[in-house]
């Protein structure tokens, strides 16, 4: 599998909500939970404070959303989504017969398909890595966690047009 495989691809904008997300989270976000954690703090003891307790949760998922935002955004391909060549790869639209049902899916990052109905799978994921890279008509098979093998057969790929 190419390096490439592994870039992450964005529309121009999703990375430009993202990059006002992550601006958001880093300023405000961070200045507000600093305070709700202050304010907790100063209802006594710690150890029976909820308030704080959920507050310093909180805070822990969005530090994690910042890193996360911070490294989709260092290292995500920007740009229009790829003119689909009857290819599977990240950006486009993919109609497979997964274990004989069928299924229509982004593949990408679940960041460019907000406000869509699609289901959206990582080029990371099993199902992705098994499909990456193969044309209309072309079959793989992947491991379910449960051990168990899924036959995919590409049935049409398209351009993700948002």
């Amino acid at each position: 599998m190419s390096t490439d495989a592994q870039v992450p691809f964005l529309t121009q904008e999703a990375y430009d909500r993202l990059v006002a997300e992550l601006e958001n989270l880093s300023t405000t976000g961070r200045d507000e939970i600093a305070k709700r954690i202050e304010a907790a703090r100063e209802e006594g003891d710690l150890k029976e404070n909820g308030g704080y307790h959920a507050a310093k949760d909180e805070q822990g998922k969005q530090e994690a959303r910042i890193r996360t935002l911070e490294n989709l955004l260092k290292t995500a391909k920007v740009g229009e989504a790829p003119a689909s060549r009857g290819v599977v790869e990240p950006g486009t639209v993919v109609t497979a017969l997964v274990a004989g049902g069928e299924e229509v899916f982004l593949l990408g990052s679940r960041e460019i398909a907000v406000g869509s109905d699609l289901d959206v799978y990582s080029e990371a994921s099993p199902l992705g890595q098994a499909i990456l890279g193969l044309k209309l008509g072309e079959k793989s098979s992947y491991e379910a966690p449960n051990g168990r093998s899924i036959s995919v057969e590409i049935v049409n790929v398209e351009t993700y047009t948002g």
